[in-house]
């Protein structure tokens, strides 16, 4: 079982949540170290994450993300202030408005 479980509904579709997760992946990989890795498919995606300490997946569907963490020993302590910034993370994504795009002039 994992040690971490956020399922977050949306209704942006698949091509617009592929895109926050991207985003998500990249943030991640730069705020936390994690090696990320996108897997496409037809119905959705997968984005796997790992670092020392932690492994886990973020299912990305039309409908919903899904995230699963599994943490490490020494991580585990700290689960709940892990899984709040991750949390706080993916609802900031979730809330983002896009960025009004500027007239060419």
């Amino acid at each position: 079982m994992p040690d971490i479980r956020i399922r977050r509904e949306h209704s942006l579709g698949l091509p617009k949540a592929r895109k926050l997760a991207w985003a998500w992946a990249e943030k991640v990989e730069q705020k936390f170290d994690m090696e990320c890795t996108v897997i496409e498919g037809d119905d959705g995606d997968v984005v796997e994450f790992t670092r020392s300490g932690v492994s886990g997946q973020l299912t990305v569907a039309p409908d919903h993300f899904d995230l699963q963490a599994r943490l490490g020993l020494l991580l585990g302590a700290f689960s709940k202030t892990i899984q709040a910034e991750i949390e706080k993370e993916l609802d900031a994504l979730l809330s983002a408005k896009p960025a009004a795009r500027k007239k060419k002039t």
